[in-house]
């Protein structure tokens, strides 16, 4: 009976979280914006981005679950937990051992020190730079670079195959790399992980994500934990060996509780039932250990950090088949533009951490990383392949972190994220001698208006003038320019964000 209601709890856990795998994976591949209804709420309950997001109640529940059941958010909820017990199950299951770990001491030195530089790089604002190693953003990330690409290959094998049947259950959809660094720094993150998890297990998480060093602190003391019974124990070790959290010492009956991720993988494998899940039971004559300083310094950059972040809370080539088509290129900015919802850049650079989200459900080929140092891999917009469509909200409803704040279709419409500028040398009517006009016609605004490039002769080509007090910086005039390389008006970027 034991041994049945042990297993349970591995089952569960084990289904509990390849649910949220897939949940959270799907947000990141999925084009048609049809999942973020159902699943986005899973990635508003990851820890960074509910604190970022001043998302009390998420971030309650996930404390008051880690002092009852321990670290199950590392091990149930948190993606790039769960990715790393696939991968070091993989290597086990190729290897044929099964019991490859073994335990040992906490590298609390480099543990520490990394949740440190952590700390300060979030009551910094530099929150792109601590999303390096925040698990859900690294796995955002890896997921939007290198899984999203491989899942829309697929739908676009599917397409062709759909088609050769005369069937439209699926369509095709473009693939390319948004920014090159972002998926560079995506592919060695995955590779670094996967070595880790090949060789280790949860190394990643004991010792660099900050997020499971400050869910361990709390999981010392959580109600529910792994006991070992010394009675029942022969030291057969096989529990340490089988841990991949590397935290049970079989030999002493002691459990490292700080890195202890829940995962009950030792109660299926102790064949004398000396290892339960329960009640906390402390150690005959036990007495309670003194507050060193190290874990007062822990507590004050943990609260330093809390506090910190609440406060700081490939191109078109459409010709039509007559002639090739330049590719267009993007301009020189002097301010880069930012979604609307984010405020403008001092409020995104803050709370965003760089997951990618955004940048995957954009329905337009708008958003892209950043490559500026400092917004490194953060949204901004660019309007070679489309332009903001002032309908369209999907960037402020999928992000988890409030670095774009939910808005509707009507404020959209009002929000001034830039404002356009015509290049006189570059328009066809000076350039070419030509007519054009596309800017003013597709304005969805109104913002742009034809007169004669001269004045005094009513028989002279139009050219663009630009309102900016009603110009919202959409992007439709850029993107839909005939000019090429550079448009002959482009859009330049508002640091703060306003209301027209």
């Amino acid at each position: 009976m034991k041994k049945q209601s042990r297993n349970v709890f591995a089952v569960v856990r084990r289904c509990l979280a390849l649910v949220f795998f897939l949940g959270i994976t799907l947000l990141f591949c999925d084009f048609t914006g049809v999942l973020h209804t159902w699943l986005g709420w899973m990635a508003k309950i990851q820890l960074l981005p509910a604190v970022l997001a001043l998302n009390f109640a998420a971030v309650a529940i996930l404390l008051v679950l880690t002092l009852i059941f321990g670290r199950v958010y590392c091990s149930v909820i948190c993606p790039l937990g769960v990715m790393q017990d696939l991968i070091s199950h993989t290597s086990a299951g190729r290897k044929g051992k099964k019991f490859r770990f073994s335990y040992s001491p906490a590298k609390n030195l480099l543990r520490y020190g990394l949740f440190a530089l952590f700390a300060v790089a979030m009551v910094a604002g530099a929150t792109s730079l601590a999303g390096l190693i925040a698990p859900y953003s690294a796995f955002g990330r890896i997921a939007a670079n290198l899984f999203a690409p491989l899942y829309r290959l697929g739908n676009n094998l599917l397409a062709l195959l759909s088609e050769r049947l005369d069937s439209y259950a699926f369509y095709s959809t473009e693939v390319w790399i948004r920014s090159l660094p972002t998926f560079i720094v995506a592919a060695l993150t995955f590779v670094l992980i996967f070595m880790l998890a090949w060789r280790g297990g949860r190394t990643w998480c004991n010792t660099v994500c900050p997020v499971g060093t400050v869910l361990g602190f709390l999981s010392r003391f959580s109600l529910l934990r792994i006991n070992i019974d010394k009675d029942k124990c022969n030291r057969c070790g096989l529990c340490s060996r089988a841990c991949k959290a590397s935290c049970i010492d079989g030999k002493e009956h002691k459990v490292d509780y700080s890195r202890c991720v829940s995962c009950f993988d030792c109660l299926e494998t102790c064949k004398h039932g000396a290892i339960s899940y329960g009640l906390r039971k402390p150690a005959a004559g036990a007495q309670r250990p003194p507050q060193d300083s190290a874990r007062r310094r822990f507590l004050g950059i943990s609260a330093l950090t809390l506090a910190g972040t609440a406060l700081h809370a490939q191109e078109k080539k459409a010709d039509g088949g007559l002639a090739a088509i330049q590719d267009k290129r993007a301009p020189e900015r002097g301010t880069p533009i930012v979604p609307a919802g984010a405020q403008g850049l001092r409020h995104l650079a803050q709370h965003c951490t760089a997951c990618q989200l955004c940048v995957s459900a954009c329905p337009n080929g708008v958003l892209r990383p950043s490559t500026r140092l400092e917004s490194f891999m953060q949204p901004e917009s660019s309007y070679e392949r489309g332009y903001c469509r002032p309908e369209c909200t999907r960037c402020s409803e999928v992000c988890p972190a409030g670095a774009i704040s939910r808005i509707t279709v009507e404020q959209k419409s009002s929000i001034q994220v830039g404002h356009a500028v015509w290049l006189r040398d570059l328009c066809l009517p000076v350039s070419k001698g030509v007519k054009c006009g596309n800017c003013a016609r597709h304005c969805p605004v109104g913002a742009i208006s034809m007169v004669h490039l001269d004045p005094d002769n009513a028989a002279s080509l139009h050219i663009p003038v630009v309102n900016t007090e009603r110009c919202i910086g959409c992007g439709a005039c850029e993107n839909l320019c005939p000019v090429r390389p550079l448009s002959a008006i482009y859009v330049e970027g508002h640091e703060k964000h306003r209301t027209i």
